[in-house]
């Protein structure tokens, strides 16, 4: 598999995570482990019927995909014959550009997105990078939601901070919070924690330099023992962290 990514442009770079490329090499198919990170993607099949969602759900040839935010690993099966390009938004920042319904409704699934709706995939195609930074600054809202401190917070604390602490530092409720989490990211303000939390215990066992032990790891990511630790990581991944 070849995977390219390109950031956006500066005017996006706070709502767009990357515009992404994916090739597939080889006569066999191979599977590509997606794991969940909060965000939400819109997907171009740009060559032949693509298999994903664990072998569920089929991306036909020359259309666009909705991805809701996922709270299970995803996986996909590509060869040579096919090519996506992605555009990940970060939490929260979908509705700035598409005015859709709560988003808990998209969670851990794929739909066809609306053709009209859509970047031009000819045009995706060709400029990539360019041309979608175009589209999306063009359609670019102002936000229609105050989660972005929120968010910050839980990123910056690595998922390691209560609901009711980003609460209160936010000047809002647990309710309230709740309420806005299912409707622009989808997925609750416990499970988004959870998935950053996962993000950087992952990324912590992928680049241990130290060779700390998994107990060390689990502790410096605030989880209880290291059983806690391996559960979450092959929740989210379905691999335990001796694995990676």
């Amino acid at each position: 598999m070849i995977y390219t990514q390109v950031k956006p442009c500066v005017d996006l770079e706070k709502y767009i995570d990357a515009f992404w490329l994916v090739k597939g090499i080889g006569q066999q198919l191979k599977t590509e482990h997606i794991y969940p990170d909060g965000c939400i993607d819109l997907i171009f099949n740009l060559n032949n019927a693509c298999i994903t969602d664990n072998n569920s759900f089929v991306m036909q040839s020359r259309k666009s995909y909705l991805v809701g935010t996922m709270t299970l690993c995803k996986e996909s099966y590509l060869n040579s014959k096919n090519t996506l390009i992605g555009v990940r938004f970060k939490p929260s920042a979908f509705p700035l550009f598409y005015n859709f319904g709560p988003l808990n409704e998209f969670t851990d699934i794929t739909i066809e997105f609306d053709p009209s709706l859509s970047p031009d995939i000819h045009k995706t195609e060709q400029y990539f990078a360019s041309y979608l930074n175009a589209y999306f600054l063009n359609r670019l809202t102002k936000p229609k939601n105050n989660l972005s401190s929120v968010i910050e917070d839980i990123q910056a604390f690595n998922g390691q901070i209560s609901i009711d602490t980003l609460a209160k530092r936010n000047y809002t409720t647990i309710r309230q919070l709740e309420r806005n989490f299912k409707k622009y990211i989808g997925i609750t303000p416990k499970e988004f924690t959870s998935i950053v939390r996962f993000q950087f215990a992952l990324s912590k066992i992928r680049d241990n330099k130290q060779q700390k032990n998994l107990l060390d790891v689990a502790f410096e990511c605030g989880y209880y023992d290291q059983a806690h630790l391996s559960n979450e990581i092959k929740r989210y991944t379905r691999i335990p962290p001796s694995q990676f």
